[in-house]
């Protein structure tokens, strides 16, 4: 018989806090529910912690990469053998709140709910924790184009659970190690024809050396996934001020990475930086702007520097 939820897991040496990650899933109120974890071959203990789990428990099924392949391809093949009506991701360092898989379950009992978004509590190194803000509370309900717009900048995270058959049309993408998974958030908002909001709570844990904030060559892949959803919207179909807008986000975080590079670049090899700085130029005519590159790169740079040089001085 297919249980009601199946979350999926990717884990990679997480061997400091899996345990805490898939006690929390087994500690959940409601109990139909099963866990699949995929090991993307880990160099630590992660596996037999794992394998130790799937023996207690027979709810938990775990499988093994021979080669590391990012967590898009590791989610993708959990989801390939789901058999949950609802999905949801888990990430091996983070956990749920008792309550958090019975909420969200409750809110796709009202007609036309397809995905609902769980509460996000971020966990610091310091023991702080922080709900992320959103202009929603639980029980409310906006539609999936809605949904879609306020993702775009993540005003609505994308932390929540689906109906299976739209995760199912809409996997993970795996065409970047990073960022690119976040587009099947994007799209499984767009597609849905309701977005509900549950106090059930995801927590986050924050680490300073993530590869998603820390300063490296790898940050700037987010302009490459934000290329890739902008070629799959236009593939959808979607409206010209759903384009137009997700553009403004695309140009948004563009300019935001060009002063990251001014300013960081310095850290890379020279390798990095011609690596990076190719990505750039390429990235910077997918927007078709007159103006030729190195004179917009000289004005954003002029630019940061006037603006850091006021708030410095306190001129403004």
């Amino acid at each position: 018989m297919s249980p009601q939820v199946s979350i999926l897991m990717a884990a990679f040496n997480a061997q400091r806090y899996v345990r805490f990650a898939v006690d929390s899933v087994r500690a959940q109120s409601l109990k139909d529910w099963e866990l699949i974890v995929v090991d993307d071959a880990s160099t630590d203990g992660t596996w037999d912690i794992l394998r130790a789990y799937a023996e207690m428990d027979a709810r938990i099924r775990v499988f093994r990469q021979d080669t590391n392949q990012g967590q898009a391809v590791a989610r993708n093949r959990a989801l390939s053998v789901a058999r949950g009506k609802f999905l949801c991701m888990l990430d091996a360092d983070d956990w749920f709140s008792t309550d958090a898989l019975e909420m969200a379950i409750s809110q796709f009992a009202t007609e036309g709910v397809d995905s609902v978004v769980f509460t996000l509590r971020s966990h610091y190194p310091d023991g702080r924790e922080e709900d992320y803000a959103m202009p929603f509370l639980p029980g409310d309900e906006i539609s999936g184009a809605e949904a879609f717009e306020k993702s775009m900048d993540w005003t609505v995270h994308g932390l929540y659970m689906v109906r299976r058959e739209l995760h199912l049309r809409y996997p993970f993408d795996d065409r970047l190690r990073l960022y690119s998974d976040d587009n099947t958030s994007h799209l499984h908002y767009l597609h849905s024809r309701r977005v509900a909001f549950c106090q059930g709570v995801y927590y986050y844990r924050r680490h300073a050396e993530s590869s998603t904030t820390a300063v490296s060559p790898q940050r700037f892949l987010h302009l490459e996934a934000n290329w890739l959803l902008m070629q799959q919207l236009r593939q959808e179909g979607v409206g010209r001020h759903i384009l137009d807008k997700y553009n403004r986000t695309r140009w948004h975080n563009y300019k935001a990475l060009l002063r990251l590079y001014h300013v960081h670049g310095r850290t890379f090899t020279p390798q990095e930086r011609d690596d990076v700085h190719a990505l750039l130029c390429r990235m910077y005519k997918t927007f078709r702007r007159a103006l030729p590159f190195p004179l917009f790169e000289l004005r954003q740079w002029l630019g940061f520097f006037t603006s850091s040089f006021l708030r410095y001085f306190r001129i403004y």
